[in-house]
């Protein structure tokens, strides 16, 4: 990420306070008419989320003009999650039923409530930008209020580190402190295992951690001892490594197990073989109908041991 990426941020969070007061926004209305809404707030900005869509597509606009996401694709991509993260988390903050589909929620501002007029500049035309974003980020709307909170906070966190230090006279006593408070939440999430099973969950977190990584990077041009800021662990690292450990660990249990019980039922059923044979009906019948007997109980116990084999090699091949 960018630091002026942060910077931009900063601005919407000065203009979008992200808090309620008696449960209502605490927007200033007349600030937001004239800067955000084309000084037409009855026609473009009539609701508190008509607003913050006006701040939203504002806030794109500008780092797009920026040309902060043109170049590197990996850089688009977070930042696409940062800007659908802020819209989501704002849209829900007063009523986490305010929206259900980002498109559909979309389309009627654009078509409806005159956001179209916003989305163009006399220079540039960004629909298809703003299309392609909401297309691609819809799947967010269905994460838990929580879990969005929790990728909110992480990134106005990371950009309060970036922000103290982006001024000629960087601020470089805050950044440990905040550094540490980034590194216990974000390893505090990714260890909960009840989220990190989806793609959403993974991609954001592996936004959040490459930034985090860049931020050290930055932080080292802007102030000394930014080396001892703490190495995050990588997103699914951890569960795939006990996934593979729990596997190995099975697999090796089965492999010594099923010869264990193989070596005592071979000789089970034989020794009922025999002593059926031996008191059961060797003293009645011809010893062939014997002899056929054995083989035909002989024939059961190896087919048997072929299933017993051809399950463990199906359950094997599962892992």
């Amino acid at each position: 990420m960018d630091e002026q990426v942060c910077q931009y941020f900063k601005i919407i969070w000065d203009d979008f306070p992200d808090t309620l007061s008696n449960g209502n926004y605490n927007f200033n209305h007349d600030k937001i008419c004239k800067t955000y809404c084309g000084r037409n707030c009855t026609n473009y900005c009539k609701s508190d989320t008509d607003k913050i869509m006006a701040g939203w597509i504002s806030l794109l606009k500008k780092l797009y003009e920026s040309d902060l996401v043109n170049d590197d694709v990996a850089n688009n991509m977070n930042v696409g999650e940062y800007i659908i993260i802020w819209l989501i988390y704002m849209l829900k903050l007063k009523d986490d039923s305010t929206i259900k589909s980002l498109n559909d929620f979309y389309d009627q501002y654009k078509n409806k409530r005159g956001g179209h007029t916003l989305i163009s500049t006399t220079d540039k035309d960004y629909s298809d930008i703003i299309d392609n974003i909401i297309d691609n980020k819809n799947y967010s709307v269905d994460m838990d209020m929580k879990i969005i909170s929790k990728f909110y906070n992480l990134l106005k966190l990371l950009c309060s580190m970036y922000n103290d230090i982006n001024n000629d006279a960087p601020d470089c006593t805050k950044y440990h402190a905040k550094a540490k408070t980034f590194f216990d939440e974000y390893n505090k999430f990714n260890g909960d295992t009840g989220n990190n099973e989806t793609s959403s969950y993974r991609k954001m977190m592996s936004s959040l951690s490459t930034d985090y990584d860049n931020f050290k990077s930055y932080c080292n041009e802007k102030c000394h001892g930014c080396e001892q800021i703490p190495d995050l662990t990588d997103i699914g690292t951890k569960t795939f490594a006990q996934s593979y450990e729990d596997t190995s660990s099975s697999t090796s249990i089965a492999s010594k197990l099923i010869p264990v019980l193989l070596a005592f039922t071979i000789p089970f059923f034989l020794g009922i073989a025999y002593k059926y044979s031996l008191f059961g009906i060797d003293k009645q019948l011809p010893r062939q109908y014997l002899r056929e007997k054995r083989k035909k109980t002989k024939r059961k116990v190896y087919n048997y041991i072929l299933l017993e084999e051809s399950d463990y090699s199906r359950n094997s091949n599962n892992y």
